[in-house]
């Protein structure tokens, strides 16, 4: 029993961990749909690029610092077939275990690359990408996943209880949206982005089908990144499939109305909906989760409007208002919603919640901060000008996303 125990969980933690790496799929073709034609190849190569440094990264550092747990050993102790050393999980557990998580680990770097479509040098970003990966998303991870460096402990203390983060609304999204303003202010707008008298010219996006994919494979795979984040059959529940699409579904329609109908507030009001729900995904009554998802799409919208068109903060793709604000906003949330008093599980705090949010968007907009700054200072992070008006395409892979356009030209 205790082999068919074992086996089952390394199948549906395996499932997730598919699910989810079928997610960055969504993010490039996210992506691709919103830059200019002249961008779209280069969104494809940084993403897939940027999932396979993350995965190198995350597997020989990352995954050490934020559990404590490296894979140098022979791989029958992978596999939990001898007892010496470190006691692996039997059925190599532990190793789908790392797949799952790398994958979110590498959605961090997939969150930026919208924030900087266009106009970002791409060996900087993959060194951006590794420093990341391997340091900085594992040090918050460790702290809240790995109960490393003792601030869970210290939240019980203070509390009364731990930081709660069911699917990562705050360890991964606000922490990669927070990542990621760092980057979009030091990289600055696109050229043509804003007028001499500091208007907002229109940059339309290239193929509203593709960045509407785009946003379905996110959704779809997002009841992986949730509900496979029991990372077990035993703790498994339907509370947080059903929350996760009640909050889609708030999303999408609050996006809708505050958005007049805009098909990539839209899109991206299901994906705000989701982003707010992981965090107390586990812990809400599906009404709860219908509000958490209405605010995230009403939060979007105007903070993706006063991004672009008050604060003249050109992020392409909303990756800060989306993953950032909407991260932070769930964070919160599951303090409000879980609560037994509105109707939740309980189990949760909301000081708690909002302290342990604050010190996850803090940290990380430091770091972005500090990376980017350094990156820009040593080696430079944004392309010429010539290479900017001629497309990242052509400029950095020598071929655009319709070759044969550019021969009949």
């Amino acid at each position: 029993m205790d082999a068919i125990k074992s086996g089952a969980d390394v199948f549906f933690v395996l499932i997730g961990a598919v699910m989810v790496l079928a997610m960055h799929c969504g993010f490039a073709f996210l992506e691709v749909g919103t830059v200019r034609k002249k961008n779209q190849v280069n969104a494809l190569v940084k993403i897939i690029v940027d999932l396979s440094v993350s995965t190198v990264v995350y597997f020989f550092i990352g995954y050490m610092v934020a559990y404590g747990v490296n894979f140098m050993f022979s791989a029958k102790q992978l596999v939990g077939n001898t007892g010496e050393g470190y006691q692996f999980a039997k059925s190599g557990y532990d190793l789908v275990k790392f797949f799952f998580l790398m994958t979110f680990a590498a959605a961090i770097p997939a969150i930026i690359s919208g924030g900087i479509a266009e106009r970002a040098k791409f060996w900087p970003q993959l060194a951006a990408t590794a420093i990341i990966v391997g340091a900085i998303y594992p040090i918050f991870e460790g702290m809240i996943w790995g109960s490393r460096f003792g601030y869970q402990e210290w939240s019980v203390n203070t509390f009364g209880f731990a930081f709660h983060d069911f699917a990562g609304s705050v360890v991964v999204h606000a922490v990669g949206g927070w990542l990621a303003l760092g980057a979009v202010i030091i990289l600055g707008a696109r050229l043509g982005r804003y007028g001499k008298n500091g208007n907002v010219i229109g940059i339309p996006p290239s193929n509203i089908p593709f960045l509407a994919l785009g946003s379905w494979i996110l959704s779809v795979g997002w009841f992986g990144f949730n509900v496979m984040s029991a990372q077990s059959l035993e703790g498994v529940t339907g509370l947080v499939a059903m929350n996760s699409l009640m909050a889609m579904a708030g999303g999408i329609i609050a996006a809708m109305i505050m958005g007049r109908n805009d098909p990539g507030f839209v899109h991206n009001g299901a994906l705000a909906g989701l982003v707010a729900i992981c965090a107390g995904s586990d812990l809400m009554h599906p009404i709860g989760a219908l509000f958490t998802g209405v605010a995230a799409g009403s939060l979007f919208v105007w903070g993706f409007k006063q991004c672009q068109d008050q604060w003249k903060i050109d992020d392409v793709l909303g990756v800060w208002p989306l993953h950032g604000m909407c991260g932070m906003w769930g964070g919160i949330a599951a303090g409000i919603f879980g609560l037994e008093s509105m109707g939740g599980i309980g189990g949760v705090s909301f000081t708690a919640q909002l302290v342990g949010t604050t010190c996850g968007v803090s940290f990380a907009s430091i770091c972005g901060f500090i990376i980017y700054g350094l990156l820009k200072t040593t080696v430079g992070i944004r392309l010429n000008q010539d290479q900017e008006y001629q497309g990242a395409d052509l400029s950095l892979h020598q071929i655009s996303a319709y070759p044969e356009d550019d021969i009949q030209r």
